[in-house]
């Protein structure tokens, strides 16, 4: 089952392994308010990947590494870009919170949730579409250890059941 999360793998076996990941996770029910963001039932994987290694990985790392000492704050009070691998926390984060985080920026995803502070991630909105945003979600995900992305997908259902919040 690693073996197609690996990834000098072909971009067709990573789309049909993350196809069946997603098939298996299955896409939860959108709650009624259409301002809570699901994740669509398919995802480029492939399109996400290049999406990434254009809009995300120059902070990021070329493999979901992150930079260094991203748990310490740097001069300006700002946090690191985290690793999006098995190693950070992106996985501790349901769907609605990923997808906000990155269409809207830190600052502004953080504020929903009632928190005032300026993480430093900017806003995608005007740069990528909704889908595209989807797109390098679940090429992310799709890299994580079946555990990883057991547990991301229970807290995404979670989230969903409590309407997104």
């Amino acid at each position: 089952m690693k073996g197609w999360m690996v990834m000098a793998a072909p971009a067709a076996l990573v789309f049909v392994g993350a196809a069946g990941w997603m098939a298996f996770r299955g896409a939860p029910d959108a709650p009624d308010d259409p301002a809570v963001p699901v994740m669509p039932a398919t995802v480029d994987v492939a399109q996400g990947e290049t999406l990434y290694a254009d809009s995300c990985a120059s902070c990021h790392g070329a493999n979901l590494e992150g930079q260094p000492e991203w748990r310490s704050p740097g001069p300006d009070g700002r946090l690191p870009a985290p690793p999006h691998d098995e190693t950070g926390h992106t996985w501790h984060h349901p769907d609605r919170v990923l997808f906000q985080y990155t269409k809207l920026g830190g600052r502004a995803a953080l504020a929903l949730q009632g928190v005032d502070f300026d993480s430093g991630m900017p806003a995608f909105g005007e740069t990528l579409t909704d889908q595209e945003i989807w797109n390098i979600l679940g090429y992310i995900q799709s890299t994580w250890p079946e555990r990883a992305r057991r547990v991301q997908a229970e807290r995404t259902a979670a989230d969903l059941a409590n309407g997104g919040n």
